[in-house]
């Protein structure tokens, strides 16, 4: 059995301290089908959970671990919250359609979904031991944060480890959390030192007392986002085809640790969209086996995530981080919605919700659009993707990309220079429709990570390129939501 894919109680006794730990704790934990369509089985709880504050850590709080929060955080939405971007932003005909992620409790970041898919099997199973384990969660910054507030909802004590060069917002998140600063690894570099983060995990997994929830290689991570946020964007695109005459050709989303990439295998199967995977330009490893260092925070790179289904992509797009910089200058100052509002249109509204896109969703956004002029989409064409969280995580990230890229100040026609470059100007090049032997090409760079570095046997490497394996997983869903019934009854 692969770690993280338990099915049955595999340690009797951390069970029964499990148990008895949430039953203190008066925790009740919500089902992955609950999380999937919350509007049908949470809806009877919301009296309760509505007076819950979704920044504290209330275990209430595990009720909003789903897309269907409203913006307020505390209601319960029919559809998820997101925007539908039109060519006055866009520059394209075809609509992109971005959920938003920071309607998420505690994080404000879709990451604490994330954090509780990789947790609940090791919980249900008893590998992880509340009474006993730390449970550290490496990350290039939101996924850690997730995991804290899970754990902290817990009653367990948790490891947070990052690049020191990460948004210092997310730093002062932490701070707040967690109180043990030294329960902080910060890892030499930024968003690409990814190996600096699995070898401090290696040092902390020497301890008995640490268990590593690694997002890049937890299939908890693959499982709950193909079965919760797959379903979340589909219920968007339904809602966004008030006509019936739209298609929905693509989910794009930046790699990341590929959790919430997986969401496209659900979008393939229910509506045959295509899957555009997005990375850093600086960092061009899908596209061209490269390397280096960017600023497009929380997408990670220079390797391949184990649970990435590369033979299911259809696209490998590259950003340049300079743009997803720029626009969030543009995002996000009074120079740059002026612009937005006297030449693109926007209205006050519209400009107000650009402050939903952090900076991997401006990222996604562009990637969008890139995507929608190599295929030519025009105004019945839908190109979905996600919003991790907002610009609130990325607020001293504006004054250094003030000074890093415009020195001499940001005005109203800087503004329209990066947005002219950015949006208007966004080529097809530096992208790859993907054919069987280019899948092969990116599926076997992993293996140098996977199985030269971290250990993972050839044959566990391998069958990940069958689609039948990764259908496979799902049947994991009615079986941990089982062994969550059984756990809340105990």
């Amino acid at each position: 059995m692969l770690p993280g894919l338990e099915d049955t109680i595999v340690d009797r006794d951390a069970y029964q301290r499990n148990v008895d730990h949430l039953r203190g704790r008066e925790i009740v934990l919500p089902k992955i089908a609950e999380l999937a369509d919350p509007t049908q089985h949470i809806a009877p709880r919301m009296q309760a959970v509505s007076k819950a504050d979704p920044d504290a850590a209330d275990t209430l709080n595990l009720f909003r671990v789903h897309w269907h929060n409203a913006r307020d955080r505390r209601a319960l939405a029919k559809v998820p919250e997101h925007i539908v971007l039109d060519e006055r932003v866009t520059g394209v005909k075809a609509k992109i359609v971005v959920a938003l992620g920071n309607c998420f409790p505690m994080i404000d970041c879709h990451k604490v979904l994330a954090a509780y898919g990789c947790l609940i099997p090791r919980l249900m199973s008893g590998v992880f031991d509340a009474t006993r384990h730390r449970a550290v969660w490496p990350s290039t910054g939101n996924y850690c944060r997730g995991g804290v507030a899970i754990s902290k909802l817990l009653g367990c004590r948790s490891v947070a480890v990052l690049p020191e060069g990460m948004s210092q917002e997310r730093f002062d998140w932490l701070n707040a959390w967690l109180a043990d600063p030294n329960d902080i690894y910060r890892t030499p570099g930024t968003e690409s030192n990814v190996k600096e983060i699995y070898d401090a995990c290696h040092e902390l997994a020497k301890s008995p007392d640490n268990l590593i929830l690694n997002q890049f290689a937890e299939y908890g991570n693959y499982i709950i986002h193909r079965s919760v946020t797959g379903p979340a964007m589909e219920r968007v695109f339904n809602h966004v085809n008030v006509s019936g005459n739209l298609t929905a050709r693509a989910f794009v989303s930046a790699t990341g640790s590929a959790g919430t990439i997986a969401a496209g295998d659900h979008l393939k199967s229910a509506l045959g969209s295509q899957i555009g995977a997005i990375e850093a330009l600086e960092c061009p490893t899908l596209l061209y086996n490269g390397y280096g260092e960017h600023n497009i925070q929380g997408i990670g790179d220079k390797h391949v995530p184990l649970i990435h289904n590369v033979m299911n992509a259809d696209f490998v797009i590259g950003v340049p981080d300079s743009a997803s910089d720029g626009l969030n200058l543009v995002a996000n100052t009074t120079a740059g919605r002026d612009y937005l509002s006297r030449y693109r249109g926007l209205g006050q509204q519209e400009t107000s919700d650009l402050g939903n896109f952090g900076l991997s969703a401006l990222a996604n956004i562009i990637g969008a659009i890139k995507y929608a002029k190599y295929m030519n989409l025009g105004d019945s064409d839908v190109v979905l993707t996600v919003a991790t969280d907002g610009a609130d995580m990325y607020q001293t990230e504006l004054q250094i990309a003030r000074r890093k890229h415009f020195a001499d100040g940001f005005d109203a026609v800087r503004a329209a220079e990066t947005f002219g470059r950015s949006v208007l100007g966004a080529s097809t090049d530096h992208m790859i429709e993907l054919t069987r032997v280019d899948r092969e090409r990116i599926f076997n760079l992993g293996y140098y990570t996977w199985v030269e570095q971290q250990g993972t046997t050839l044959d566990d490497f391998d069958q990940r390129r069958d689609q039948a394996f990764w259908d496979g997983l799902l049947d994991l869903v009615p079986v941990w939501d089982e062994m969550i019934d059984n756990f809340n009854r105990a």
